[in-house]
C-alpha cells in the first residue's frame, strides 16, 4: 500500500470511521450529538462546537494548499467562529467538517509518495508529511476534549 494511501487512512479514523486509537472518531462523537450540547460550555472550556469548528479549519486550511492555494489560516483565528443557534446550523456544519475531511485525505491519497517529503509552503513548516501527522495527532488531541466534556455534560 502507499504511504499516501496509509495516512489518508489513518486520517479517516479520527475524524470520520476509526477505533482503533480511541476507541471512537469525530463523526461518531458528533453525528447524532443535539446542537444545545454542542455549545454547552463547562466553566472555561471550549465548546464541543468550537472545538470541532477548530478542527475544521485547519482540515479546510490545508486543503487549500493541497489543490494548489495558498496557505492563509492562522493560528490566532482557529477559535474564532461565528455561534451556533440552531439544530439546522449544526447538521449544515457538520455535513461540511465530513465532506472536508474526506476531500483532504482523497488530496492526500492523490499525492505521489514522495510529496510527502517535499517542503510544506515554507522550510519553517516542515514537510507535507510533518503536517498531515500534526492534523492527525491534533486532531485525537481535541477528540480527547471532546469525548470528556460530553461526559460532562450528559451525565
Amino acid at each position: 500500500m502507499k504511504s499516501t494511501t496509509e495516512i489518508a487512512n489513518r486520517f479517516r479514523e479520527v475524524i470520520l470511521n476509526g477505533t482503533w486509537i480511541a476507541n471512537t472518531n469525530f463523526k461518531d462523537q458528533l453525528e447524532n450529538l443535539d446542537w444545545k450540547i454542542a455549545v454547552s460550555p463547562i466553566k472555561n472550556l471550549n465548546t464541543i462546537a468550537v472545538l470541532a469548528q477548530h478542527i475544521h479549519y485547519y482540515i479546510k486550511g490545508l486543503n487549500e494548499v493541497f489543490k494548489g492555494g495558498t496557505l492563509d489560516i492562522k493560528d490566532k483565528f482557529s477559535f474564532d467562529f461565528p455561534p451556533i443557534h440552531s439544530q439546522e446550523q449544526w447538521n449544515v456544519f457538520l455535513n461540511r467538517f465530513w465532506n472536508d475531511a474526506e476531500e483532504f485525505a482523497s488530496l492526500i491519497e492523490q499525492m505521489p509518495d514522495k510529496k510527502l517529503d517535499d517542503v510544506f509552503v515554507d522550510a519553517k513548516y516542515g514537510t507535507y508529511k510533518r503536517n498531515i501527522e500534526a492534523m492527525i495527532e491534533h486532531s485525537y488531541y481535541h477528540l480527547g476534549q471532546i469525548v470528556l466534556i460530553k461526559k460532562q455534560i450528559t451525565n
